[in-house]
């Protein structure tokens, strides 16, 4: 069974990517009937598999903005948690992601994923701590997060000529 969690993330611009975090470590998540956190290296395994991870929209695999086997879709434990870099499709739910975005309207990211086994410790049936990870996919979401701490930003990308003046302005 495939488990989906969200989290509330913040948007600016740059170009047509977005990049955040769609899972936070150390962070309580309040789930119907118990307490979740994911612990730091929880995802390490699974990013080193090698495994094709895929980035949808409201966890819809119609929905298919971008995956890691095409390089489309970066994915990267930090000390914050699990951080993702992804190059939005020129597509009607590409763009339609990315004006949402720029917007602010969007309501955070998600991550659909099964527990490793003997990923997870309970203390009693109230508390789960996460410590392995298969992550399958992340989804941008139109709604309410789990986890509010995560982030997207999409910024705009300066124009060349603006780009090539800073780099020579940074020379001089």
């Amino acid at each position: 069974m495939i488990e989906r969690r969200a989290a509330a993330i913040e948007f600016r611009a740059e170009g047509r990517g977005l990049r955040g975090h769609a899972a936070v470590f150390n962070v309580e998540a309040k789930l119907p009937g118990f307490t979740e956190t994911i612990m730091p290296g929880a995802f390490a395994k699974s990013l080193r598999s090698g495994s094709d991870i895929l980035a949808l929209l409201d966890h819809d695999q119609t929905k298919l903005l971008a995956r890691t086997r095409s390089g489309t879709l970066k994915l990267a434990e930090d000390g914050k948690g699990l951080a993702f870099a992804l190059d939005v499709p020129d597509t009607s739910i590409g763009n339609d992601v990315l004006e949402l975005a720029k917007r602010g309207d969007l309501g955070g990211m998600s991550f659909g994923f099964q527990v490793d086994k003997d990923g997870e410790r309970w203390t009693g049936n109230k508390r789960r701590n996460l410590y392995a990870i298969n992550l399958r996919e992340i989804s941008v979401v139109s709604a309410w997060p789990a986890y509010p701490e995560t982030s997207v930003i999409a910024r705009a990308r300066p124009p060349l000529r603006l780009a090539m003046a800073l780099r020579f302005l940074e020379t001089v």
